[in-house]
């Protein structure tokens, strides 16, 4: 593991590292929030997953995490959202390729050489995070969009990984969607009883979630449609899983919806990963 950079940040620690991936082949970079409390013994760790175009940086310098982590005494995780290099396969389009991982493991070509988001996020970085950082076996997972998408299907998947999961504006029901459908053909392939592993509104039914769920949502999110808000939230109730879904008039899908409700989400999981 490679130090690019470390800052002081509100008593604790930002930085920004790099390493050598077994599992994309490529040299992923990621960012790492130690709170003061990590000076003590190891904190909870919260993994914050970022959405289409975005890389470790965007939630970092955005989503004002740090300040409120700081405060409650969580760790916080900022991968990548995709493999980068010359050598990885991409497209022209912004929501394929590089900076569009949607957290799966590719199995087409060209994208299966590289594309293991779904096994390095929960796989390799996770053991990788435990090994060199000062932080607990209880972890939280959150995200943004794309992220959000992320968060809710790996935990839903790695249940025993996660202790607590929260959302803000997710793909819900990425199957039925274009940001979706698109990539799902792309990375795993035309046939669509693949895609429902990877799909929150089908996991819910498949699989559920044993705790409770925090989401929210811009109702003047200029993307609603495509995020398929109304699938998730019928999920949710058609399960009886335990939710707080808050849809908030005058919010959009910027950084600017996420930094207005990042303590609440911080404080959530705190609440569940410290008790």
């Amino acid at each position: 593991m490679k130090t690019l950079s470390e800052n002081k940040c509100f008593g604790g620690v930002q930085g920004v590292y790099s390493h050598d991936s077994r599992v994309t082949g490529t040299e992923m970079t990621f960012a790492v929030f130690m709170p003061p409390q990590a000076e003590d013994g190891p904190v909870p760790c919260l993994w914050y997953l970022s959405g289409l175009t975005c890389t470790h940086e965007n939630a970092m310098t955005k989503a004002g995490l740090q300040a409120h982590a700081a405060e409650f005494g969580l760790a916080v995780v900022f991968p990548d959202t995709s493999p980068r290099g010359e050598s990885v396969a991409n497209d022209e389009a912004y929501d394929l390729g590089q900076g569009a991982g949607f957290y799966v493991n590719a199995t087409e070509c060209p994208w299966a050489p590289h594309f293991q988001m779904e096994s390095y996020i929960a796989g390799e970085l996770r053991d990788l995070i435990s090994e060199q950082f000062a932080v607990s076996v209880y972890h939280g997972i959150t995200g943004h969009s794309m992220g959000g998408h992320g968060a809710l299907t790996l935990a839903m998947k790695y249940p025993g990984q996660y202790q607590s999961v929260s959302a803000f504006a997710p793909i819900g029901h990425p199957a039925a969607s274009e940001w979706g459908r698109k990539q799902f053909e792309a990375y795993l392939g035309k046939d669509e009883t693949a895609w429902a592993g990877h799909d929150a509104a089908l996991l819910l039914k498949e699989k559920g979630w044993a705790g409770d769920i925090l989401i929210d949502q811009g109702a003047d999110d200029q993307f609603l449609e495509l995020l398929r808000a109304d699938a998730l939230s019928a999920a949710l109730v058609e399960t009886k899983t335990s939710h707080a879904y808050r849809l908030h008039h005058g919010y959009d899908h910027s950084y600017y919806f996420v930094s207005t409700f990042a303590r609440d989400h911080v404080s959530w999981h705190a609440e569940r990963l410290i008790g």
